[in-house]
């Protein structure tokens, strides 16, 4: 049995809550150099991107110190440098904790802001932003909600502890309540459980539902409803009790229910591209609750967001983007 490679600790402090890249070379390769072994797997970085992180000691060793770019290639080397930030509208809403331990830390995130460092969304994160405001570094989330969800996220505080934590979400271990506001449609049933299997293809927007054992448990149960303000429809508000986790299942569930959440932009119908720093009319969905026996001290957790969805407190505001 092959022993997998120890990994070196870090040579590059955090920049702005962001982890610099580690990479290791490859077990065997035709690259004479570091530098060409980069430029081939950093290809579209663009043109001269790489030859400037080795100009400028960008591109560091093990031991902290500047990679040359005539470094010979070396199977099995690490190397760390920080990627360059990309330029990001800042999501103007507070992300505020809810509880915070030696050992975890809870918040309530707001809209807009993407739960992880991904694609365009880099320092405005979750992550990102509680990692400078608390000052811990080594901070990592145990579980993930999208970008245009609100609600409450866990975070873990030492890394040694972080499977402990994301094993009571893989293996059902917490209570989850999510809020939605939607169509109230008076022919539709509810309560009931919605189950199906559902695909999240790479690059693709939105999940579809496809035949095949079901992967995807909710429990959909009305709360209450009430006419619209121009009296041209009913409004509900719906409890969602998801036993599965897979990608935009609540949103694809209510959809499917014929009741899509307000402000979804890819159910039943995947819009464009909403503008950077365009903050209005929100997904209407919230994680509201959450509730597990922490793995680690075998306290009993109760954690409740306290934010309001916009479109049930004011919905006359909510659809005037205020």
């Amino acid at each position: 049995m092959r022993r997998k490679p120890r990994i070196p600790p870090s040579p590059l402090p955090q920049r702005e809550g962001i982890d610099p890249v580690r990479l290791r070379l490859p077990p065997e390769g035709d690259w004479a150099t570091v530098r060409e072994h980069l430029a081939e797997r950093l290809s579209g970085a663009g043109a001269g991107v790489v030859d400037h992180m080795f100009s400028a000691g960008l591109v560091v060793g093990a031991d902290g110190r500047a990679v040359a770019a005539d470094a010979v290639f070396e199977p099995g080397m690490f190397v760390w440098f920080h990627r360059e930030l990309p330029a990001e509208v800042p999501v103007p809403f507070p992300l505020e904790v809810v509880h915070r331990d030696e050992h975890i830390v809870v918040v309530d995130k707001p809209h807009f802001l993407a739960t992880i460092p991904r694609g365009s969304h880099v320092t405005e994160t979750a992550l990102a932003r509680l990692r400078r405001e608390l000052d811990l570094p080594a901070l990592g989330a145990a579980h993930r909600l999208d970008r245009l969800t609100a609600g409450l996220l866990l975070f873990t505080v030492r890394p040694e502890e972080r499977g402990a934590y994301q094993s009571l979400f893989g293996e059902r271990g917490v209570r989850k309540v999510y809020e939605a506001v939607a169509p109230f449609d008076a022919s539709l049933a509810l309560p009931r459980t919605v189950r199906s299997r559902i695909l999240k293809e790479r690059g693709v927007l939105a999940a579809r539902e496809i035949d095949g054992e079901p992967n995807a448990v909710t429990r959909v149960e009305l709360a209450e409803h009430r006419p619209l303000p121009d009296g041209l429809g009913l409004l509900g508000r719906y409890r969602l009790l998801p036993a599965t986790g897979q990608t935009h299942q609540l949103r694809v569930h209510m959809n499917t229910l014929g009741v899509p959440i307000l402000g979804d932009p890819l159910y039943p119908v995947v819009t464009g591209p909403v503008p950077a720093g365009d903050f209005r009319r929100p997904l209407q969905l919230l994680a509201r609750e959450l509730e597990f026996t922490d793995p680690v001290t075998g306290v009993e957790h109760r954690f409740r967001s306290g934010r309001e969805l916009g479109a049930w407190a004011s919905y006359d505001r909510w659809s005037a983007g205020q």
